[in-house]
């Protein structure tokens, strides 16, 4: 069955969610770790931005403080609206402050949609205390917004709502509905809804939308609800979450984990090419001389991949996660790269030795390798006066035979 969320309604009756949005604090469900800092802003109000997921009640509070602490709330978003609407709307909160004496807050959601010049048109406004200022993200801040407004304001953190919570706020809404009988859906609802009260709510009305003889194949109905309300921002925390998450566990060797992350990607419409690209990198740095066919497995996934696009490229790239997350481990190739730069970046211009010169008359005495037993002379590599060691070998996989012809090379020097 296919149903607009709120088909059942009408024209004038205002979406469930909106119904329910509380008024007060002691009305506000879940948050209990900030509760002391949401009654602080309640008696000493100050600049404050929400961060966190969806449906969380970042505007909810705005609406209570404001409510709360009697002043207007002037609602403006980030993602429709830009500076010459900004303006516009500031000078008329100042208007209003100046001829009637009131107090306003400036609620913007979605700020980090803000660019740093947008987000700088503020910081007078708010360095003056000219109105209180309110801002609403699902972004991290320090990464999405400017050092400058954020240390203005107060960041509060808010987490996805807890099951008991999401339950005690559908059975208001059934209450509000009139459709009791449907408690049974409630444990399954708020389970399945991610920690957003304003998601829960929703797929709650498209419940009541179901007839009788359609509520009484509760397994269908449950898909029909959440079949795509997985939540998976490409652009978000989720993201970086679950690609971090897929790395980890091939990097841990643990090819059930890296699968089930590698699924929730592609079920979320993350492009494929980006995992295979990730999975190139990881072939290097976490695999690397132990199994340098990781990083040939890898090049070959990525075209691949880029050839065939889904739902085939799935294969292949669950083809090179597994290949990756049950192969030896070694990072020594990562290692020393980083290790060298970090020594060039520290010292001044290191020199080439004169023999490995293209123009020093000392090149004449160099040794050419081929010419000697085993393909190999002792004689100066590294710059004069430098004896450091970047490389250091690891003993998993194919690295030990590379470990032991580094340990024999380095026996024969001086």
């Amino acid at each position: 069955m296919q149903l607009d969320a709120f088909q059942f309604q009408s024209e004038n009756d205002p979406p469930l969610a909106a119904k329910m949005r509380p008024k007060t604090l002691a009305d506000f469900y879940g948050q209990q770790k900030i509760r002391p800092a949401l009654e602080k802003l309640v008696s000493h109000p100050r600049h404050v931005i929400f961060w966190g997921p969806p449906g969380t009640g970042k505007t909810t509070l705005a609406h209570i403080l404001a409510g709360q602490i009697d002043r207007e709330l002037h609602v403006f978003s980030a993602v429709t609206s830009g500076i010459p609407e900004l303006k516009r709307l500031i000078a008329e909160m100042l208007d209003r402050k100046r001829e009637f004496g009131k107090e306003s807050i400036l609620f913007i959601d979605e700020i980090h949609r803000f660019n740093k010049s947008q987000q700088d048109a503020l910081l007078p406004y708010l360095e003056n205390g000219d109105f209180l200022f309110i801002g609403a993200t699902t972004e991290y801040p320090h990464t999405s917004l400017n050092k400058a407004l954020i240390s203005r304001v107060s960041l509060i953190e808010l987490k996805q709502l807890e099951v008991q919570d999401l339950e005690e706020i559908l059975k208001r809404g059934l209450i509000d509905l009139g459709r009791e009988e449907l408690g049974e859906f409630i444990p399954d609802l708020a389970k399945l809804s991610n920690g957003d009260a304003r998601f829960s709510l929703n797929q709650l009305s498209r419940l009541a939308a179901f007839n009788q003889s359609e509520l009484a194949h509760k397994e269908q109905v449950l898909k029909d609800l959440f079949e795509h309300a997985r939540q998976y921002d490409r652009n978000a925390n989720r993201h970086y979450d679950v690609i971090s998450a897929f790395i980890k566990s091939i990097r841990g060797s643990d090819p059930d984990a890296a699968l089930l992350y590698l699924a929730i990607m592609l079920d979320g419409g993350e492009d494929p090419e980006f995992i295979a690209r990730r999975l190139m990198i990881l072939a290097s740095e976490d695999i690397g001389l132990a199994n340098s066919q990781g990083l040939q497995v890898t090049t070959n996934a990525h075209y691949v991949v880029s050839k065939i696009g889904m739902p085939e490229a799935r294969i292949t790239l669950s083809h090179a996660t597994v290949f990756l997350a049950l192969s030896p481990k070694s990072n020594s190739a990562y290692m020393g790269i980083n290790e060298a730069l970090s020594f060039v970046q520290e010292n001044t211009t290191l020199e080439v030795p004169g023999i490995l010169s293209n123009v020093s008359p000392e090149k004449k005495n160099y040794k050419y390798a081929h010419s000697y037993p085993n393909h190999w002379v002792d004689q100066q590599y590294l710059p004069h006066g430098i004896d450091q060691k970047f490389y250091r070998p690891g003993s998993q996989g194919s690295e030990k035979a590379l470990a032991d012809q580094h340990s024999a090379i380095t026996k024969s020097k001086r």
